[in-house]
């Protein structure tokens, strides 16, 4: 994790002097850039393909960082309007003091979108049974990574002596290399978990963040100078975001998937269903999408149990709820 600060913290010192010499666009287009493809942020996915964003008169210009260091690059940098990332970037920023600071300002999901994945079919899995296993958590210093040692914390064991957490491994390689190595399990995000299961590589045992439970996992995060100087653009935005919530919670899954695999080349519908349904089965996505203070304190316990100290890191700095409170209010009373 060490690096990601020291890596985030050279590119404040880097990007600052860009402050100013670049202009938000204030036509029609957003530029957002994901950390990651992924059906765990399936309502954003919808809006474009729903035409959700185009009723506002919006149009997404999206690209992807493959990374949650590189899309707060393309932040603070003024490269995007918007990252759809891990809130812990944001933390990390924060502890700056940095003047422009990044907010979150629409939290997606509220739990670890990671799913528990056993080379055996284990009916009656319990997380003791993880006692003396090798497991592939996702990169050190990540969200995925850092949950799943606070799981582990919270289990009473330590890691290197009842449990062996790899973090050694790229994100992208967590599938193949689980299947190669003597590991016994890993955490895999859909729609890979269904993938992986359906080849017969492997059996899904338990879902990580049904587990954990709720914390802010996922966020649209931008710069204050954006949100204030834009806040109607940020406005149609977040309420584009809502439909689509609502459009995913109370849609059947296999109509919902018929418009995920218009983002999802050649992704097959039933699979896409599938993969829907377990994320609906534990309460993923934010019905409110403002950043509540209990699941923030949360997030830095987390962080912290990670070894990264917080001091100094307010709520209050991090959460921008003025626009998610007002557009949830205009469209739900």
């Amino acid at each position: 994790m060490k690096k990601i600060i020291a890596f985030i913290s050279t590119l404040i010192l880097l990007t600052f002097p860009l402050v100013g010499c670049k202009n938000q666009r204030d036509d029609n287009v957003i530029r957002v850039n994901e950390v990651t493809d992924s059906f765990f942020y399936a309502p954003f996915y919808v809006a474009i393909e729903k035409g959700f964003f185009k009723e506002e008169g919006l149009e997404i210009e999206l690209t992807n960082g493959g990374g949650s260091d590189v899309s707060m690059t393309a932040l603070l940098s003024k490269n995007a309007d918007i990252i759809l990332a891990g809130p812990e970037t944001a933390v990390y920023v924060n502890r700056q003091k940095r003047e422009d600071a990044p907010v979150v300002f629409a939290q997606l999901t509220k739990r670890d979108g990671c799913f528990l994945i056993s080379k055996k079919p284990e009916p009656n899995f319990t997380w003791q049974d993880i006692k003396n296993k090798e497991i592939i958590i996702g990169r050190k210093g990540g969200l995925p990574a850092m949950t799943f040692q606070y799981i582990v914390k919270n289990l009473g064991f330590v890691d290197g002596v009842d449990v062996n957490l790899r973090t050694d491994i790229q994100f992208n390689l967590m599938a193949p290399t689980f299947e190669s190595s003597s590991a016994d399990y890993v955490t895999l995000f859909e729609p890979v978990a269904t993938e992986f299961v359906s080849s017969g590589k492997g059996h899904i045992v338990a879902s990580v963040g049904e587990y954990s439970g709720e914390i802010p996992y996922t966020s649209f995060i931008a710069l204050e100078s954006f949100l204030n100087k834009q806040p109607e653009k940020a406005k149609k935005f977040v309420k584009a975001l809502y439909k689509a919530i609502k459009y995913v919670e109370t849609t059947p899954s296999i109509e919902v998937a018929k418009e995920l695999v218009k983002h999802f080349k050649g992704a097959d519908i039933e699979a896409t269903a599938n993969s829907l349904d377990n994320y609906k089965s534990v309460d993923t996505w934010m019905s409110h999408l403002a950043l509540t203070e209990p699941m923030f304190n949360t997030l830095l316990s987390v962080i912290s149990n990670a070894g990264e100290s917080v001091e100094g890191v307010k709520y209050s700095d991090i959460a921008y709820n003025k626009i998610a409170n007002e557009v949830y209010l205009e469209l739900y009373g």
